[in-house]
């Protein structure tokens, strides 16, 4: 199932593209589908081979109510709920729905094509599927899963009578098939494609949405810039002209770029659709997840972040989880059994506000969870001495 995930600006003409590459992809003979929240372009539902899924979150969330509701008022008598006319949606709804919708078209000879809105509402959703399952293993962690699969076999037996937490565990199944089905942050499955206008506002707004995406373990595969023909004349077209140039070379550094020609009106059947995107590449394999590499004085875990700025990165480590935050998200990455056992030494960000800039994390063995024997093997072999554990900088 590869996916083609489409984001930009607000007005950059995001939904329009992504249906013109879900058109291409029909045409090819493949099956396809569109999962967009904004209403398409009226071409994209005659072609044949495309479903088009719109979602509706309010919707969605009144369907999944509903249901939910009457087993509530089953199990806990005397309960009175809303009706699902009435439930006030949470922040992060469009996210979920979006994110479900997408779970349901999965299939592996389906190329989903997938309008993500805005570049925040984009960076929301690739964070998303993480997001859960952090929240999931914190609400229920091993010892509180082992009780529960207790708890429901004794209601299923008749031992137990059913309550609201019964109802409550029984979404959790559910939502675990959702997350296994999201290829999201891989950048092997899932390409992103970043939508904009030639303007310098835009620079700034891609650069940091590459950051967010980074975060994740997500890259862009390109930039798509809607471009203004040649041919005019006038100061006021040499100035805009001027101005689209050095926007295409500073989206460079960002993704590669893509012009895509500017029409004087919208698209208005397939045809028109398909016309205005080149054949544009899948998902390909993508950086590998970091690995601790081998140094003199213990080990280092290397993020990309690109174009990350000192002050917009924060690290801190919980646990057995390192938590990274940039670009206004955030991302906790559970470390790997030779990481747990080690402290953190040191957190830098070099190359900061480029596009090369990463996040090195310094480790050095605790000696309090290492063996005294692989200890003094490991100051041996010109590894150090553990170090006190340091923040960012």
């Amino acid at each position: 199932m590869p996916i083609l995930l489409f984001t930009g600006p607000g007005g950059a003409g995001t939904t329009t593209l992504a249906a013109a590459a879900a058109v291409r992809a029909a045409r090819a003979g493949r099956r396809a589908v569109l999962v967009t929240g904004q209403q398409p372009p009226s071409g994209a539902a005659g072609q044949p081979g495309l479903d088009v899924v719109r979602v509706d979150p309010q919707a969605d969330l009144a369907r999944f109510w509903a249901g939910r509701a009457a087993e509530l008022t089953g199990a806990v008598p005397g309960l009175a709920l809303p009706p699902a006319t009435s439930v006030v949606p949470l922040p992060g709804t469009g996210e979920l729905a979006l994110l479900a919708a997408v779970g349901r078209v999965a299939d592996t000879d389906t190329d989903v094509v997938v309008d993500a809105g805005p570049l925040a509402a984009a960076a929301a959703l690739v964070a998303l599927p993480g997001a859960l399952r952090w929240w999931l293993d914190q609400a229920l962690p091993t010892r509180v899963r082992v009780l529960a699969a207790v708890r429901t076999a004794a209601v299923r037996a008749g031992t137990l009578r059913r309550g609201a937490a019964d109802v409550a565990l029984g979404v959790v199944p559910e939502l675990e098939a959702l997350l296994d089905r999201q290829p999201l942050t891989d950048p092997g499955a899932t390409a992103v494609w970043l939508v904009a206008p030639p303007r310098p506002a835009a620079v700034a707004d891609l650069r940091r949405a590459a950051t967010a995406l980074a975060v994740h373990g997500q890259r862009p595969a390109g930039v798509l810039v809607r471009v203004l023909p040649g041919g005019g004349a006038g100061d006021w077209w040499a100035a805009r002209l001027g101005e689209q140039e050095a926007a295409l070379a500073a989206l460079a550094g960002v993704a590669p770029v893509h012009p895509v020609p500017e029409t004087a009106s919208a698209p208005e059947d397939a045809g028109a659709l398909a016309a205005l995107l080149p054949d544009l590449p899948g998902p390909s394999a993508g950086p590998v997840p970091p690995a601790p590499e081998r140094v003199e004085d213990g080990w280092r875990l290397t993020l990309p972040l690109p174009f990350a700025e000192r002050a917009d990165v924060a690290l801190t480590r919980w646990e057995d989880e390192l938590v990274v935050t940039a670009a206004g998200t955030r991302r906790s990455l559970r470390l790997d059994a030779l990481l747990r056992r080690c402290v953190v030494t040191a957190g830098t960000l070099t190359a900061a506000g480029t596009d090369a800039a990463r996040l090195e994390v310094g480790f050095a063995a605790d000696p309090e969870l290492w063996p005294a024997d692989l200890l003094a093997a490991h100051a041996g072999d010109g590894g150090g001495h553990p170090g006190e554990e340091r923040g960012t900088r």
